[in-house]
């Protein structure tokens, strides 16, 4: 009976370790070396992750097509502030062969560089990520800031 429960548990345990490793692969490892990437305040790494002919849509600014112009994008924005915390929340991820979308909110504390209070930045992302040669990148990666709530209507 031992030796059964400890077959079942090497089972349970090799069937973790492999969802595990499946999930590290994909749209959450590639969300999870963004974060990363953020809280290091390393323009390199973030636009690394993109492909070149990606598109980034920061909220509130123009467009930033091509491996050029994202870099530049987060180059002015770490240059600019300190990302003091970044999180993604409720995420939705779907993953078919090489392709993968994600969504979901995300929260970015930045303190200018300047001097003066942080700013706490929340809202919501979209993005597809492709995967080339091995590796994942993003494709298109939309962020919005939220809305304010609608105003409660009359009675």
């Amino acid at each position: 009976m031992k030796i059964r429960l400890a077959g079942v548990a090497l089972v349970l345990s090799a069937l973790g370790f492999a969802t595990a490793a499946f999930a590290a692969d994909g749209p959450e490892a590639l969300d999870a070396a963004w974060v990363k990437a953020m809280k290091a305040q390393d323009a390199n790494a973030v636009a690394a992750l993109y492909a070149p002919d990606a598109v980034l849509w920061f909220p509130n600014a123009p467009e930033a097509r091509g491996a050029k112009a994202i870099h530049a994008a987060y180059a002015g924005l770490l240059g600019t502030y300190a990302v003091t915390d970044v999180s993604l929340t409720d995420a939705h991820y779907e993953t078919v062969q090489n392709l993968g979308v994600a969504s979901g909110h995300f929260m970015m504390t930045l303190t200018p560089k300047a001097g003066g209070p942080p700013t706490i930045m929340g809202g919501r992302y979209s993005s597809v990520a492709k995967k080339v040669d091995g590796q994942w990148h993003y494709v298109v990666d939309h962020a919005s800031v939220e809305p304010p709530p609608a105003p409660a209507s009359a009675k």
